[in-house]
């Protein structure tokens, strides 16, 4: 800035994450703002939030933003550490690149706005630089408010006390008025001549350089900081500094003063009234004090005081304020005082109520007696308010808000208090523009929050009740609260309601006994929220509430005595406004979504249009866990179809069988097993493996299983029955499948023995257990079905003595991996040679175990575990 002399620093670093733009924006505002330079904000505002974005959003680092003051002006500085980074280069003759462009806005923007701007590089940084220059103005000028006539502006109320300090150019005080040494405790003489740093605690703001003096040194400054009273206390104070000239040309600075409660800005020249009564009170009062407001951020606390303030102004009974909606088209109830808040709390009126002047929130009015004009102001129907003045809020032009304050008798009110009421919503209207802002920015963020959340449960689960579970619980209390869902089966179906959910457990019973005794809400497939006044119309009624009198029911009662199943509490619960939210999927109503509030309490607009996403999600999830559910009642079914339908009992054989079939919600894989009655006297039993898993696998299972159980009751023995089956496989053409297969048939003897006939086709050979403990194999291998036209099988004989077991096992339980370790026929008849002296069941229980220990993850293929054992003393 060449030497130009620098007067005030104030730096800050910011991290590379999407809020600190944000975060950015709202330091420069600050630190001008604080400087006393309200007019070139804007410009500043725009600049630095287009380079720190090229920073932490594109080049990814750190910003370092540094605003220095010097005469004239204000330079910005941010720097990023990506040296390396070059300028966007223009091509020869063609024009700079437009302002919907990704990349080199903001420097096209410093050409636009700024007076001077540049780049410097360093090794480690890269810097772009902006100077705005500013008019010259005299000492002591305040921005701040319009200029009004005297007799707009309020009179001071006498139980706020203006401490008024004056501070010299060495930072001493020279003055020190009555007010100050009750507030703080100091008489004047002890303090003049000392510095004001003495007493001040003045918060340090980090990355500022602004301390106390350099705020006395600029022509304005308003904020909170405390002072140290003679006990020892510090008191949070509100601070107006303005820079004047004492009686010998000197600068100083006066300092008005408030408890930081009172948040005032302050007017002060004493100013005649316009008739005789305003003038003695106005030489009473040597300030007047008007509305102020918390930090911008808390807009509900901003609210609350702006409406405390006007009613105490106008010596109100009641006061209240509302904000307009996006489309300036309804105005909403944010706060109010004298009146039932939580009754009245975000009800919505319209900005045109009616024809004239006093219809419309846009122009100021004054309704002198309210009963002379029925339903005038709604919301103040039935509150006892005689008259009323409105006024509406703008910023630049646009209705932002309105401010109303009532009171209980007529004619309290004409022109004059609507002028100063309007003086009052001038000054506040943009500190709550910007506190709304921030708060929607704010519930915007959560709301993304909110449904990334949301989607990601009702994502994790293809379960029905769940899902409507899931979706209750997200809405209630967050929304809400309480939640119905209705489901609808088909379109020819009743609504059914399948979910209620309430905050308070002990009212979700007489929720459910209410919402039983009202018609389920019409499925209208239009989109958005609609009210559902059927709910609380059933909780007012008359014969309702006739049969809580005839029990004898009472207020303390009423969260304990019911009529009918619906207590008062729960009539009280959903006594306010009851939305409902269509559940569409698919181009169909498959649900609805209803929330309600308590009584006499209403939603605001942006919860609906939160409830409104969160249901359209809601509605996909739902209709996917329909689908799932349908289609896995289906598969189960077909798969059930193809397990035998039970195991017959064979005198003198004790039969046990394990399966498992390979992968989740699957019943029946390429692993089988069949034990059937083929005649009097003979059963038949197989088990295979048909090449691969899941349903391709399944469908030859059930044409073998059937094929085998058809050949052998017409008399087939076991070679022929697995040829005809081999001829059958073969006939699938493409769909065919090779099959190894181990069938037999087993006739119970009269000496306790059992007699069996086996085929062996490619498949795991079966072992005998004798009750010495050895083991061995029980037939021989054969070639395996669905790969040969011809095959020549042949069948063993094999007698199983009393306590002889016969273990058949599918691949499955053979292949069992853990790493380069496989079980192997070896680990299996390892096994098997433990289990002497078992029953069928404990065998096979065993065998599964010694499976499942072999490796620690799942098993990936299907498994069948038949185990047959002749008992040493069969039951006679």
């Amino acid at each position: 800035m060449g030497s130009a002399v620098i007067t005030a620093r104030a730096a800050a670093t910011f991290e590379p994450v999407g809020r600190s733009v944000a975060a950015a924006r709202a330091f420069v505002r600050d630190t001008l703002q604080g400087w006393g330079f309200p007019d070139i904000i804007d410009d500043a505002v725009v600049l630095t939030s287009e380079l720190v974005t090229n920073a932490v959003v594109h080049a990814g680092t750190a910003a370092d933003v540094l605003c220095v003051r010097a005469d004239g002006g204000v330079r910005i500085e941010v720097s990023d550490r990506y040296p390396e980074r070059e300028l966007p280069v223009q091509n020869p003759g063609s024009r700079p690149g437009g302002l919907d462009r990704e990349g080199g806005r903001g420097l096209l923007l410093c050409t636009a706005l700024a007076a001077h701007w540049g780049v410097e590089y360093t090794s480690t940084h890269k810097k772009v630089w902006f100077r705005l220059d500013v008019d010259d103005r005299p000492a002591g000028t305040r921005s701040a408010g319009p200029a009004l006539p005297a007799e707009a502006l309020p009179p001071a109320d006498s139980r706020v006390r203006v401490a008024v300090v004056q501070i010299d150019r060495s930072g001493a005080v020279s003055a020190w008025n009555d007010d100050a040494e009750h507030l703080f405790g100091y008489p004047a003489d002890q303090v003049k001549g000392k510095p004001l740093a003495d007493f001040a605690a003045w918060p340090h703001t980090p990355g500022t350089a602004t301390g106390i003096a350099e705020a006395l040194c600029l022509s304005r400054w308003e904020g909170s900081y405390g002072i140290r009273g003679a006990d020892g206390r510090v008191i949070p104070v509100y601070a107006s500094h303005l820079r004047v000239r004492d009686t010998e040309g000197a600068p100083s600075t006066v300092c008005l003063l408030v408890r930081d409660d009172e948040r005032a800005v302050l007017q002060s020249p004493q100013r005649p009234s316009a008739d005789a009564n305003a003038g003695e009170r106005g030489s009473a009062d040597p300030f007047e004090v008007f509305i102020g407001s918390p930090a911008p951020d808390d807009l509900d606390g901003l609210l609350q005081r702006t409406v405390e303030r006007a009613r105490d102004m106008l010596d109100g009974d009641a006061a209240y304020l509302l904000l307009a909606t996006d489309d300036e088209t309804e105005l909403e109830v944010r706060a109010s005082t004298g009146l039932p808040s939580a009754r009245q709390r975000f009800a919505r009126v319209p900005v045109e109520a009616g024809a004239g002047r006093y219809g419309s929130a846009r122009l100021p009015s004054v309704h002198d007696d309210l009963s002379a004009i029925p339903g005038a102001v709604p919301l103040l129907d039935d509150t006892g308010m005689r008259s009323v003045v409105t006024v509406p809020l703008k910023v630049e032009g646009r209705l932002t808000g309105s401010l109303g304050v009532a009171a209980e008798a007529p004619h309290r009110y004409g022109n004059e208090e609507a002028l100063r009421l309007q003086f009052a919503a001038d000054r506040i209207a943009l500190a709550v523009e910007s506190a709304r802002l921030g708060e929607l920015e704010r519930l915007r963020r959560g709301s993304l929050s909110f449904l990334v959340e949301a989607s990601d449960l009702l994502a994790g689960t293809l379960d029905r009740d769940q899902t409507l579970a899931l979706m209750a619980q997200m809405t209630v209390p967050t929304l809400a609260t309480w939640c119905a869902v209705y489901t609808i089966a088909d379109q020819s179906s009743e609504p059914e309601l399948s979910y209620v959910l309430h905050e308070d457990e002990d009212l979700i019973d007489g929720l459910k006994a209410l919402l039983a005794k009202v018609d389920p809400p019409e499925p209208v497939p239009t989109p958005g929220a609609r009210v559902w006044t059927a709910p609380a119309e059933a909780a007012r009624a008359k014969d309702f509430r006739a049969t809580l009198r005839d029990l004898g029911l009472t207020e303390p009662d009423r969260h304990h005595a019911t009529a009918s199943g619906i207590s008062l509490a729960t009539a009280s619960a959903v006594g306010g406004e009851t939305v409902v939210l269509p559940l569409v999927a698919r181009n169909r109503v498959i649900g609805m979504l209803t929330l309600g509030k308590p009584t006499d309490d209403h939603f605001r607009q942006e919860i609906l249009e939160l409830a409104e996403d969160l249901s359209r999600r809601a509605a996909l999830a739902l209709d996917n866990s329909r689908l799932y559910s349908e289609r896995t009642a289906i598969s189960q079914s077909l798969q059930r179809s193809l397990l035998p339908p039970g195991m017959p009992d064979i005198p003198g054989v004790e039969v046990e069988v394990i399966y498992r079939a390979a992968g989740e919600g699957n019943e029946v894989g390429g692993d089988f097993y069949d034990v059937f009655p083929i005649r009097d006297g003979a059963y038949g039993f197989a088990i295979g493996d048909v090449c691969g898993t899941g349903p391709e696998a399944a469908a030859v299972t059930g044409l073998a299983r059937h094929a085998l159980r058809l050949l052998a009751r017409e008399g087939f023995g076991g070679p022929a029955v697995l040829e005809r089956l081999n001829a059958a496989i073969l006939d699938e053409g493409a769909r065919s499948r090779f099959l190894t297969l181990l069938y037999g048939e087993l006739w119970p003897q009269q000496d306790g023995s059992a007699l069996l006939k086996v085929v062996c086709a490619g498949h795991p050979l079966p072992l005998r257990l004798r009750q010495d403990g050895s083991v061995e194999p029980a037939a021989d291998p054969q070639p395996l079905l669905g790969v040969m036209d011809d095959l020549e099988l042949y069948e063993q004989t094999v007698t199983l003595d009393p306590g002889d077991v016969l273990l058949c096992v599918t691949d499955g339980v053979t292949e069992r991996r853990e790493g380069s370790r496989m079980l192997g026929d070896d680990g299996l008849t390892e096994v098997l040679t433990t289990c002497t002296g078992l029953t069928a069941g404990a065998v096979a229980a065993r065998v599964l175990r010694a499976v499942e220990r072999f490796a620690a993850e799942p098993a990936s293929d299907d498994m069948a575990i038949l185990a047959m054992r002749v008992p040493e003393h069969p039951q006679q």
